[in-house]
């Protein structure tokens, strides 16, 4: 990093506070390019006062929450900085989610305003917006095209163009910035409590990680709903830089893209890498600036392969929306196959069921606590019992079971939680089964991840018919593609006679899982594809 951002007094750790900051120290610099808009680091202060502005006139304070529901595009980070600036936090809903579930984040986040982009009005058809809080829409894009009409009670308009500036709100470090909805593993999807002190030090650990300077251009094709695009923006922010979004991952457009913005820094996730490598090669592959990219998650041998194809460098790291960069590697690690050894600001701990320190070479769940306060969200919003258990004995409890060698360096070994990653998201499989229980035929289910041949998990559903009821399983999958976001649906679907379970009836999902895939499965890829 060019600059000391590690250095700001903690009450300056604030979004506020940071556009203020880079609006005086880079001021006529290029910050962003999404679509066809442009901001200069001394832009970004006066969109978020002026968003601002537009908020608090339909209703919105200090203390309330915004749900945003739109692709890469710039009215999201429009409303994400006007929130910020204003107090108020920012609900991120990732825009393949359905009726139910956005039902389920206004519930449960009680925002008063939903952002939506046009195309995605009509799924909210199929939400009961009386069980939320909600009392205006902003619709972003064509707003005469949408053929649904809100309830009594909820205002929609189109996306306001504009507020008078406000000054902006005496924000603390500790003050909610944004809910960030995880998947939920025994229970529905939690929110996510993330401070702004937290978005900061996203920001400055991961550019401390990747070198970011001021001359760099940072491009992500990772949608702003997630904390990794977010926390690219930060990053710019804090260290002079310019951020490049695009509208989205692909893997034939990807090179193109890179050349286009003249990227130096690039950010992936395990799934994308095997995806760029079946990709033909080409010598677009090594026609391009990039210097350094970010994979979490990618196979030891992808990228070693990616590397030896396009001269691209990933780094592997260790964060989730709960934690922060707590652990990663460098371009001069001893070696590779690790995520990475601990950070400065972070102690982890390697422990037992009873969070007892385990030695190196055993494998045990990955505790993570910060130095610095507000590093860390502050917990699950309106689910205190979630949030304790999480957070006993003064540790945050990743659910992920790891090995720390010897040398510092940690190993992932697997998943504690039943939690399911594909394609960069992470899926509850509480959910799926869920929406498969809720099916006439399905009289008992379990969900659970296999390996997929691109690196991560693929959703797989084992499932018991009601007597006297055929369950044919493509129709089955049909049922939920209209209930569950596209990436959630199960690709593999097994009608057992029976579910293997425990004494008291608990389904032994670690059975299922060693059982896998085998030859009378049901393969919704060919069907779907």
């Amino acid at each position: 990093m060019t600059t000391d951002a590690r250095a700001e007094p903690p009450a300056r750790r604030t979004l506020p506070a940071m556009l203020l900051r880079q609006a005086e120290v880079f001021g006529a610099r290029a910050l962003l390019r999404i679509g066809a808009h442009a901001w200069t680091h001394r832009d970004a202060a006066r969109v978020a006062a002026v968003r601002a502005g537009a908020l608090a006139a339909a209703g919105v304070a200090r203390g309330n929450r915004i749900a945003v529901m739109c692709g890469n595009r710039v009215e999201f980070l429009e409303s994400f900085l006007g929130a910020g600036w204003l107090g108020a936090s920012t609900v991120p809903v990732n825009t393949a989610s359905m009726g139910p579930q956005i039902e389920y984040f206004l519930a449960n986040s009680e925002a008063k305003l939903l952002v939506i982009e046009a195309a995605f009005v009509e799924r909210l058809a199929t939400a009961d917006l009386g069980r939320t809080a909600l009392r205006e829409i902003w619709v972003v894009g064509d707003a005469d095209a949408v053929g649904w009409s809100a309830p009594a009670g909820v205002r929609m308009v189109p996306y306001p163009e504009a507020g008078d500036a406000l000054e902006a709100a005496p924000v603390q470090p500790g003050d909610p910035l944004a809910i960030l909805y995880t998947s939920g593993t025994t229970g529905p999807a939690k929110g996510v409590i993330c401070p702004h002190a937290q978005y900061f030090w996203w920001g400055v650990n991961s550019a401390e990680v990747l070198g970011v300077g001021a001359d760099d251009v940072l491009c992500s094709t990772l949608p702003l709903f997630h904390i990794n695009a977010l926390n690219t923006f930060a990053q710019a922010a804090l260290t002079g830089a310019e951020v490049v979004f695009e509208q989205r991952f692909s893997a034939s457009g990807f090179w193109p893209a890179m050349r286009a913005s003249r990227a130096t820094v690039v950010y992936l996730l395990g799934a994308m890498v095997p995806i760029l490598l079946a990709q033909p090669e080409g010598a677009g592959e090594r026609d391009h600036r990039v210097r350094i990219g970010l994979g979490p998650g990618v196979p030891s041998t992808a990228g070693a392969a990616f590397r030896a194809r396009t001269g691209v460098s990933l780094l592997e790291g260790y964060g989730s929306t709960e934690t922060n960069f707590a652990i990663a590697t460098a371009p001069d690690s001893p070696r590779g196959g690790v995520m990475g050894w601990l950070r400065p600001g972070f102690q982890a701990r390697v422990a037992d069921e009873d969070d007892v320190a385990l030695p190196p070479g055993e494998a045990g769940e990955l505790l993570l606590r910060a130095d610095e306060p507000y590093a860390f969200a502050s917990g699950y919003f309106n689910m205190p019992e979630k949030t304790v258990e999480a957070w006993r004995n003064l540790w945050f409890h990743t659910g992920d079971r790891v090995v720390r060698d010897a040398d510092g360096a940690f190993r992932f070994v697997d998943r504690i939680k039943d939690a399911i990653r594909r394609r960069g998201e992470n899926i509850s499989s509480f959910e799926v089964e869920q929406v498969l229980l809720s099916h006439p035929g399905v009289a008992a289910c379990a969900v659970y991840p296999v390996r997929s041949e691109l690196a991560e998990d693929e959703v797989m559903a084992a499932l018991v018919a009601r007597e006297g009821v055929p369950v044919d399983p493509a129709e089955l999958a049909r049922f939920c593609e209209g209930r569950l976001p596209y990436f959630a649906v199960p690709r593999y679907i097994d009608v057992l006679a029976d579910l293997p379970r425990t004494e008291n009836g608990k389904v032994q999902k670690f059975k299922l899982r060693e059982r896998g895939v085998g030859p009378l499965t049901w393969d919704g890829r060919p069907a779907r594809s």
